[in-house]
């Protein structure tokens, strides 16, 4: 039998569009009317100053919101529809984003980034009509989705979940694991002076929390013996995470967050999420959630370590700021989100 669809598009698209607004207009900051027409840079000619990275990174930026607009759409309006509708809001939310950074001081509208921004929905939308399906709308992916995970829409907002974690893990200046910190959003300073042994002794708590938490949500989040792919998860976060840092500080410190803390860490919080998974459900949910909030209060008590101070502060994101910004945001506010998610969540069975 063919595996009824979910509204998983609809809320992978909808999250990548904020996601995208977010992007657009990071920093907000500095708003001001400069007076200017803000259509003005439409009828402009070809940019002065045009830096080529940003090209590839304007057009594939929203190949994912026409590719996950397309199946979202196309049940209610057919293949062709969809495709136009999905090109047309590319359009539109670019044209609003270029419009809009005429107010931000450190961004310049313009009308090439919006037709790099159209074409790559284009591109995008036309391979969601072509493949889109098999990932989200009954598919052979969405087959699997059935069988492996939780049905309905707590099963829909978990993958969410799992895929922003995932998404935290490319921001290179924060620990291993190490969501939730409010300090930088909220202007705040380090409540406690940085010692060698301390940090060591929280950054292991902080890893070793948040990694049995987040085991804990992935195993209840699937319907079928949880090690393989809650290992398979974990590895591809590290993986990630050794990218970026090779990527931020270059491939001869691609392993930097094996820290002794951040090693301890890991291996203790595999070892409690390989006992906890013994446990009834209703106490797996519980334990998640108190290990979650014990890794989010540590991480916003955790000192500064002055040499990783030092290292960020002469570190540029360069070309991927906007990014930058993104994922820091995301890893922010990932508890946040996760904790509400397991209080819902039922546990008398994985429906």
């Amino acid at each position: 039998m063919r595996p009824s669809a979910s509204p998983l598009s609809l809320y992978l698209a909808a999250a990548y569009t904020l996601l995208a607004v977010y992007a657009s207009l990071h920093p907000f900051a500095g708003w001001r009317d400069s007076g200017v027409d803000v259509f003005a840079f439409l009828r402009a000619g070809w940019p002065r100053y045009i830096q080529l990275a940003d090209l590839p990174i304007n057009l594939l930026a929203y190949v994912p919101l026409g590719f996950l607009w397309v199946p979202a759409f196309k049940p209610r309006l057919g293949r062709n529809s969809a495709v136009l509708l999905a090109t047309l809001l590319g359009a539109i939310l670019s044209l609003c984003m270029e419009v809009l950074q005429n107010y931000l001081p450190t961004r310049v509208p313009s009308n090439l980034d919006v037709a790099l921004n159209t074409a790559g929905a284009l591109i995008g939308a036309l391979a969601g009509a072509r493949w889109g399906g098999q990932l989200l709308d009954g598919g052979r992916l969405h087959a699997l989705r059935v069988r492996q995970v939780r049905h309905g829409a707590m099963g829909d907002a978990g993958l969410m979940l799992l895929g922003l974690w995932l998404l935290t893990q490319l921001t290179p200046e924060t620990l291993l694991f190490g969501n939730g910190d409010l300090r930088s959003l909220l202007g705040l300073d380090a409540p406690l002076p940085y010692d060698a042994g301390r940090f060591a002794e929280m950054e292991a708590a902080i890893v070793c929390a948040q990694t049995m938490a987040v085991a804990l949500l992935a195993t209840r989040l699937g319907r079928t013996p949880a090690l393989p792919p809650v290992m398979l998860l974990l590895v591809t976060a590290l993986l990630l995470k050794t990218l970026v840092m090779a990527l931020s500080l270059g491939t001869g410190r691609a392993l930097a967050w094996t820290s002794p803390g951040g090693v301890i860490g890991l291996a203790g919080g595999v070892a409690l999420w390989l006992i906890a998974s013994a446990l009834p459900a209703a106490l797996q949910k519980a334990v998640a959630a108190v290990a979650l909030l014990i890794a989010t209060v540590l991480v916003n008590l955790a000192p500064d370590n002055p040499y990783l101070v030092n290292t960020w502060q002469t570190w540029s994101a360069g070309q991927f700021l906007n990014f930058h910004g993104l994922t820091k945001l995301t890893a922010t506010v990932w508890p946040f989100l996760a904790l509400p998610w397991l209080m819902m969540l039922r546990t008398e069975r994985k429906s």
